[in-house]
């Protein structure tokens, strides 16, 4: 599993390693399995049609397998088959995890019952999410209208995700109860933040694919400012697991790509999209991140007002220039 999440992954192969078992496990697994779905959805050479068939065809599987303590080994190979046989891109990281599908499978037998309904059931509802704005398609191209739209897209790929990994943190830590609802709240806007720092990177490579996920009618400053927002709300997310006494691995799975985040936005409003953080510049914030751990103060190394990994350009802003 360690192999296919570095195939597939840079942050979340820097991230998931940080967890605890059996956490570490079930979201290693979610991972991987939401990475394909992501791989369906962002298929260059298949057709709509045949997305949504792929798609539904994944959802129905893992809402099926979700209530059997042994998910269905011939059906996951017969799934895999037909994505290897005519595979949806070209990136050699993918294609092995879609190969592989039902060895990621496999693992997740191992599990326990809970973990793997609440991965299941959240993997199967960004499914049909995804499938909603792929059927809006035209010549292989997706256009959103507006802010809403694509606060709406950020949902169904991140959005569900922060809530699937809620449920999975307070399945794991018993002692996060008290504040359930309130990183319950939380948890849609943590995966927006991500995602949207993700876009604006990512716009200009997008684009050549036929993604258009910035509306062409709302002002890049707006969705600046709303990644800045989300990502307050990230970061009061991770100070609550800390206050509430969530252990290192948890708090540092959900801190460092807050940190990560808020330093690329940073470097995309700077220097335009494809603008990225150099590898001594991730390590330098990872080094950060351990150090207030250490002394018990990541709620300071979040707090904008503090600086933290956003300051790696100059002073940390509230919001775009």
């Amino acid at each position: 599993m360690d192999h296919l999440l570095h195939a597939t992954s840079r942050t979340f192969a820097l991230t998931i390693p940080l967890l605890h078992e059996p956490t570490r496990r079930e979201v290693t697994v979610a991972y991987l399995l939401f990475r394909v779905a992501d791989t369906l959805e962002d298929s260059t050479r298949w057709p709509r049609p045949r997305k949504l068939q792929e798609l539904e065809g994944l959802a129905r599987y893992l809402e099926a397998q979700g209530q059997r303590r042994q998910p269905e080994q011939d059906a996951a190979a017969a799934l895999a088959a037909g994505w290897t046989a005519d595979p949806p891109l070209e990136h050699a990281g993918y294609l092995m995890l879609l190969a592989e599908f039902p060895q990621v499978m496999s693992e997740a037998s191992d599990l326990s019952p809970e973990g793997w309904r609440i991965i299941a059931t959240h993997t199967a509802r960004t499914c049909r999410a995804m499938a909603a704005f792929v059927a809006r398609e035209e010549d292989g191209f997706l256009r959103l209208r507006d802010l809403e739209d694509l606060k709406a897209y950020c949902y169904a790929v991140a959005g569900i995700v922060g809530e699937m990994l809620t449920e999975l943190f307070l399945l794991g830590c018993g002692g996060l109860a008290p504040v359930a609802s309130d990183l319950r709240k939380d948890a849609s806007a943590f995966g927006e933040a991500l995602q949207l720092v993700n876009i604006l990177k990512d716009r200009a490579a997008d684009a050549v694919e036929g993604r258009h996920y910035l509306p062409g009618e709302v002002d890049r400053a707006e969705v600046f400012a709303l990644a800045r927002r989300d990502l307050r709300t990230a970061a009061g997310y991770c100070s609550r697991l800390s206050r509430a006494g969530a252990d290192r691995g948890m708090i540092a799975f959900t801190a460092l790509p807050v940190l990560l985040a808020k330093a690329t936005l940073d470097r995309v409003e700077r220097r335009g999209a494809g603008a990225k953080l150099t590898r001594g510049e991730v390590n330098e914030i990872v080094a950060r991140l351990h150090e207030a751990l250490d002394q018990d103060a990541v709620s300071a190394l979040l707090d904008p007002e503090q600086g933290g990994a956003a300051s790696l350009e100059g002073p940390a802003r509230k919001g775009p220039e």
